[in-house]
């Protein structure tokens, strides 16, 4: 029997130790390790795409390519200026010096859906803030997660990292995971993966950066330029078969424009499910005893879910569409389903879609992302500040948007913060800023006259607070 408590002992102590070598590291040696930790993993970015792919089931091995591209060069690019040792910001105007020191060993979890490319972004975010890491792989990806940390540990080490600045799990279990999330030497756990185990590192007492699920509504507007939302709802959709967590869940359009919406998703090879159609689809995308998605059809192909749901969509179809009307846990097609099928709701007027957008967003993906198209900035203003989400995409394909680096400046992240709605501590894209912790040296002010007893502050007899004062110091 496994001695799960004395391997995570053993661990966490080779990681503390790391730690503390890695604590004495500039930025210059820190960098020159970062850079040949990504040029590995960039290197093989195929390689690790076909085993992830092959392994799992899930997604397109192509796209899996470009998502390590991402989580490579994309991260790097977006990180390598950054200073993350030592004296990292001066004021001298304010007197505030601002000072980097790592957190310590970080703990990292990740998903099934983009295991090697979570692991290559997460390392390099951890070694940039000289932070020691633990990766916990899932079930079904070991094979794939053993190799992308080997190609990172051994870059790491040939760039002169302290040794086990990187270790993985030699077998995932939860309550293997659990004796590292509660531990007192584990410094942040990086969560990204089911809602139980984001919700168990939230719940360890150490601190988590994990991620709330994504029910992401995409706003088409009357405004909007419909063949192009489409063309970009379905790059975005069918990314990897529908895995990233960012990706569309429904389309909310105007009963103006519904037909021609309708028409495009239709030209552009989407298929529209009748009735019955969609109610066998909802028998085998969402797990109604568990409340969440089923398993079986995460990342899978149309062709695949088509024939386990026993409908017959054209040859070559690229998304099913259901129509839909409700919101709620009652009807499965409103909630996340990572896969190429997308629900559709037909808005009495504008604000009847803000309000469904709403709905589809406090259902399952608040705090999380939105996406709308439209040509008309008021409108994309006013959607923007009803929506609770912490990145609101526009005119832009929303997996590969929320992501950033791609259509936009946004950090690249594969770890992307839900805020106080989704449970987490911030709204941002997650990157190697969060992983530090920032030291004030505060100089003394010449000017501290208002401290000062004789400061008209304290003794102005024309405002209340100097009654106050007056009659404090008469009877005392």
């Amino acid at each position: 029997m496994t001695n799960y408590a004395e391997i995570a002992d053993q661990m966490l102590d080779k990681a503390l130790l790391a730690g503390a070598l890695f604590n004495q590291f500039d930025q210059y040696l820190t960098d020159v390790i970062v850079k040949k930790v990504y040029e590995a993993g960039f290197n093989n970015r195929v390689k690790l795409a076909r085993m992830a792919a092959e392994e799992t089931g899930l997604g397109i091995w192509q796209h899996k390519v470009i998502k390590n591209v991402a989580a490579t060069h994309l991260v790097y690019e977006s990180i390598k200026n950054e200073k993350t040792v030592g004296i990292i910001s001066e004021n001298d105007a304010e007197g505030i010096t601002e000072i980097a020191q790592p957190l310590g060993p970080i703990f990292a979890i990740i998903p099934v859906t983009n295991p090697t490319s979570t692991i290559m972004f997460k390392v390099l975010i951890a070694l940039k803030s000289r932070n020691p890491i633990i990766i916990s792989p899932p079930r079904k990806a070991v094979k794939s997660c053993t190799e992308t940390v080997r190609i990172c540990y051994e870059a790491a080490m040939e760039a002169g990292a302290p040794e086990d600045c990187i270790q993985m799990l030699p077998q995932p279990d939860r309550e293997f995971s659990a004796l590292f999330m509660s531990d007192p030497r584990t410094a942040l756990i990086l969560a990204t993966g089911g809602t139980g185990l984001v919700k168990a590192a939230y719940s360890s007492g150490n601190p988590a950066l994990g991620v709330g699920p994504g029910n992401v509504p995409v706003f088409i507007d009357t405004s909007a330029d419909i063949p192009f939302a489409i063309e970009n709802i379905i790059q975005s959709k069918t990314f990897d078969n529908g895995t990233i967590c960012a990706s569309e869940q429904a389309i909310v359009c105007e009963k103006e424009i519904y037909p021609k919406v309708k028409a495009e998703l239709e030209k552009q090879g989407c298929y529209f499910l009748q009735h019955d159609e969609t109610e066998k689809l909802e028998k085998i995308v969402f797990n109604r005893e568990k409340g969440i998605m089923s398993a079986d059809v995460v990342g899978q192909p149309v062709s695949k879910i088509a024939n386990l749901a026993g409908i017959h969509p054209p040859e070559g179809t690229k998304i099913l569409i259901a129509r839909q009307e409700f919101v709620g846990t009652d009807y499965p097609l409103s909630q996340e389903i990572l896969a190429p099928v997308l629900a559709i709701y037909e808005a009495a007027d504008y604000h009847d879609a803000c309000k469904i957008c709403i709905d589809l967003n406090y259902l399952g993906g608040i705090g999380h992302t939105a996406c709308v198209y439209a040509n008309d900035d008021d409108r994309i203003r006013e959607f923007s500040l009803l929506m609770n989400a912490g990145r609101i995409n526009v005119n832009t394909p929303s997996a590969q948007g929320a992501v950033g680096g791609i259509f936009n400046s946004l950090p690249t992240s594969l770890t992307l913060g839900c805020g106080s709605g989704g449970k987490n501590i911030t709204t941002e894209n997650i990157t190697a800023r969060h992983l530090i912790n920032v030291q004030r040296m505060c100089r003394r002010r010449e000017n501290t006259k208002w401290f000062s007893t004789d400061s008209n502050l304290l003794f102005d007899e024309q405002t209340d607070a100097v009654k106050f004062s007056a009659e404090y110091h008469k009877n005392h």
